[in-house]
């Protein structure tokens, strides 16, 4: 499509040649040649730490030719030329090359600063989009596009994730453009769109990157994240709904936005089956176990829980067989095997077994 070779930078996930069953998503780079490294960087980072998926980074090196590759008509300002070339170039090359080179999952992000932060724009009009999130960084946005893109989101009938970000000390012109675009986007309200501002207190057109990246992909991919503290505060514990049905909802999100089937974390198992204790949501508490011994079966984690529903329910001689059916299994968190012997013992004392 460019009649002429781009170079790329690629980086794989640290497991990839280890895990060959395992798909990932894609991050797009524009402006590869400076915005590449920190873009890896933090999705290394973050998948790490499992606050996002482990991604497959794929950066395209533009240089000085990003002017003529994010170029438009002067009449509908719609890429052309050059830029309806590089348009073809991302859409019906690049991505087909990566999809058919690595092990990709459905679930793919552009990121870009300034003309690029405007250009991925024009992905939103394809049907569906290109991209299921967009990470907009100071855009430099071509005219008509702060109309066109408002008009354009409440149409799209997929699941759009929409970052937008400026500065403090920005050039004042994308500042400003920043915040226009921020108030005709904060109001529309749809399940299919979620957007995230922000605008960095001190921050240049040059700063703003590095804080603008980790700030999209914790937002982006904060129903990814183990369950936190706060998680379990304001939201397991207020809930008057079934527990189990959190858990089962928050992977299966996973797996609908990420195209991800992860199994569910030991963490959230925890997390998840604490809540019923404290709420005294005994059936969740025994379908959670039933998932745990399903998903690790080798662990004491789901003979735990479930011991714990059996001592609730009344059933005592079940729990104790149950806590004395883990004295093998591979210990997990605080549930140790003495843990599981010692409420067996209990049972066995309090009970006359």
């Amino acid at each position: 499509f460019l009649e002429e070779t781009r170079q790329l930078k690629i980086q794989l996930p640290r497991d990839y040649e280890a895990n060959i069953e395992k798909s990932y998503p894609i991050v797009i780079v524009l402006d590869a040649n400076y915005l590449f490294e920190p873009v890896a960087g933090n999705v290394d980072y973050f998948g790490y730490w499992e606050d996002m998926p482990e991604a497959i980074v794929v950066g395209i090196m533009q240089g000085d030719m990003r002017y003529d590759d994010c170029s438009y008509d002067d009449t509908n300002f719609m890429p052309d030329d050059k830029g309806a070339d590089f348009f073809e170039f991302i859409g019906l090359e690049l991505m087909p090359w990566v999809d058919a080179n690595f092990r990709t999952a459905k679930f793919t992000i552009a990121v870009g600063h300034d003309f690029t932060a405007s250009y991925i724009n024009y992905y939103l009009f394809k049907s569906p989009p290109l991209f299921n999130g967009y990470i907009s960084l100071s855009p430099d946005l071509a005219p008509m596009l702060d109309e066109r893109i408002p008009e354009r989101i409440p149409s799209i009938e997929s699941k759009i994730f929409y970052y937008l970000a400026t500065g403090s000390d920005d050039i004042q012109d994308l500042m400003q453009i920043s915040e226009d675009l921020n108030k005709m986007l904060s109001p529309l309200k749809s399940d299919n769109f979620a957007y995230y501002y922000d605008n960095f207190e001190g921050a240049t057109h040059y700063s703003l990157v590095a804080r603008a990246i980790p700030s999209a992909l914790e937002k982006i991919f904060s129903v990814y994240r183990p369950i936190s503290k706060q998680e379990f505060e304001e939201k397991l514990l207020k809930m008057d709904t079934p527990i189990h049905e959190y858990l089962q909802d928050k992977y299966n999100t996973i797996e609908n936005l990420f195209g991800l089937t992860n199994p569910i974390r030991v963490n959230d198992f925890i997390a998840t089956a604490t809540a019923c204790e404290k709420k005294k949501q005994w059936e969740s508490l025994r379908i959670i176990a039933s998932l745990a011994q399903r998903q690790y079966p080798d662990t004491v984690l789901g003979d735990y829980y479930l011991g714990r529903y059996y001592e609730e329910m009344g059933e005592p001689k079940k729990a104790m067989r149950t806590f004395q059916a883990g004295f093998d299994k591979e210990e997990v968190d605080f549930i140790t095997v003495d843990l599981m012997l010692d409420r067996a013992d209990k049972i066995k004392d309090d009970f006359g077994y």
